[in-house]
């Protein structure tokens, strides 16, 4: 469990370094992200301990949205005075997300039909 832990947090880091470094609009962990994707492909399976530690943190995920709760309530006059951006960002972002993972899909199953012919 403990290899798990620090592979998540080294592809962190990397991230944040990639980040910092090359000074992408990205955050640190969404690249941390796609490197541990990127090892775990080529890899072809993802090991005991980040599954472990993947799964212990699924389940106290929840937990990270108790600061967004407060969030809404500290900030919600902020959040009254400009809820139509808001509501338009997300709207937009919530369509290029499922846009995304729809073309991600659709490239993934195509590749997999090729491989099994």
């Amino acid at each position: 469990m403990l290899a798990g832990i620090i592979t998540l947090l080294i592809c962190q880091l990397a991230g944040e370094l990639l980040a910092r470094l090359l000074n992408l609009p990205i955050p640190g962990p969404v690249l941390g992200l796609v490197i541990l994707l990127t090892i775990l492909l080529i890899r072809g399976e993802v090991p005991a301990g980040i599954r472990t530690v993947a799964e212990t943190l699924l389940r106290y995920l929840a937990l990270l949205f108790v600061p967004a709760g407060v969030g809404l309530m500290v900030y919600g006059d902020l959040i009254r005075a400009d809820w139509q951006i808001m509501a338009i960002v997300l709207v937009v972002s919530t369509a290029l997300t499922m846009l995304a993972t729809a073309l991600t899909f659709r490239y993934l199953l195509r590749r997999a039909q090729r491989n099994d012919d």
